[in-house]
């Protein structure tokens, strides 16, 4: 599915990095460690038409995946941004091209690519969600919960969540804590659509525990093994029952080639800053789409700025199964946009204003820095 007519050219002044520091309204805990603060890089590009935002979706530390905040800071005000300021001009689907050169560090230029995008489409007054092609003015929204202190904690924590009506839960699991939290959210809540994620936190030696999983009839499991063992998770998807779902190993459109050539997974979690862009995104939702395989798309606990994106990215009809797209105060008390995401009947809404359809809370905003840059020429 092309996009629509591209974006038009950008005539860059200058970008402004932020590290923000926002506190979760409760600790979040999966396989490779627990959360209680959020760091994450917010960029505004300047343009002589206006600015955009984008995020930079790192983390402190290189768990989730090989980047983390300062290495992203560092990559960006070192090259990434001077490149883009040496090209000046050009369209928001060029920069993948201008950042080519640079090896790597996907989420940095997912971020400012994002940021350009929201420039140029703002000064077109046209939506992000009109861009990508989405076809959904709502989207059903899923949660995650983290790895609570036992599972009638688990069970608790999952109550909460579904009367405030979210659509799908999807929990974390590790060795030692898989089997019998599952089956207590099971056991407790019947039929609702669940689905767990390992984080890459078994090998294919675990395979006969991970088939243990298989009686709860769940939408799939996410990620069970290393992120560049797509062999080891095909053979695994031979022996489970459940649906393997591929995320940390999705690094690239070249990547979810070879994983449904291999038959590695079934289903596909899509992040854009995991890619390299929402741009990337879409070319690997067309991909899925034609094959027949249903995406998603994942979260990594976004501000609104990122929240709004991956809103129009999910209304897109490839993403058939409930995303994380879920309400801002699911991780913060108080967000950095002005007009938050809300749960609304399980779903949550598509921005359709320019752009990326929302405003920052600059006082927010502020409050939340903890360090700033701003390059020009």
């Amino acid at each position: 599915m092309p996009l629509a007519r591209p974006a038009a050219a950008v005539t860059l002044e200058s970008i402004e990095l932020r590290v923000l520091h926002l506190p979760l309204v409760a600790p979040f805990t999966t396989s490779f460690g627990t959360e209680t603060v959020r760091e994450v890089i917010v960029v505004r590009a300047r343009t002589t038409d206006g600015e955009g935002w984008g995020e930079i979706v790192t983390q402190h530390a290189p768990l989730y995946s090989s980047e983390y905040t300062q290495g992203a800071w560092d990559v960006a005000e070192q090259f990434l941004v001077p490149a883009l300021l040496d090209a000046r001009t050009f369209a928001p689907g060029d920069v993948a091209g201008i950042l080519e050169p640079f090896v790597g560090h996907r989420m940095a230029k997912a971020g400012l690519e994002l940021a350009l995008l929201d420039a140029a489409l703002r000064a077109e007054s046209r939506s992000l969600a009109e861009h990508l092609g989405a076809v959904r003015d709502r989207i059903p929204s899923g949660v995650s919960v983290g790895i609570q202190q036992d599972p009638a904690a688990l069970v608790d924590t999952v109550a909460g969540y579904l009367d405030e009506g979210y659509v799908r839960i999807k929990i974390k699991i590790k060795p030692g804590r898989d089997i019998a939290d599952t089956a207590a959210v099971r056991g407790a809540f019947g039929d609702i659509p669940l689905q767990v994620d390992a984080n890459s936190a078994y090998t294919l030696a675990d395979a006969d525990t991970l088939a243990e999983l298989d009686p709860f009839d769940l939408l799939l499991i996410e990620q069970p093994l290393q992120e560049d063992d797509i062999v080891d998770h095909a053979t695994l998807a031979k022996r489970l029952s459940t649906p393997v779902c591929l995320d940390e190993s999705i690094v690239s459109l070249k990547a979810a080639r070879d994983a449904l050539a291999l038959v590695a997974a079934s289903v596909i979690n899509i992040k854009a800053g995991r890619v390299g862009g929402y741009l990337e995104a879409v070319r690997i939702h067309d991909l899925c789409r034609d094959a027949g395989v249903p995406v998603w798309c994942g979260g990594m606990l976004e501000t609104g700025i990122g929240r709004a994106a991956n809103a129009a990215l999910a209304a897109l009809p490839g993403f058939t199964l409930p995303g994380d797209v879920s309400a801002s105060n699911r991780f913060y008390a108080h967000d950095i946009v002005t007009d938050p995401i809300v749960l609304e009947d399980g779903h949550v809404r598509v921005p359709t204003g320019p752009g990326l359809g929302i405003g920052i809370d600059e006082a927010a905003l502020a409050e939340a820095t903890v360090r700033r840059v701003e390059l020009r020429l």
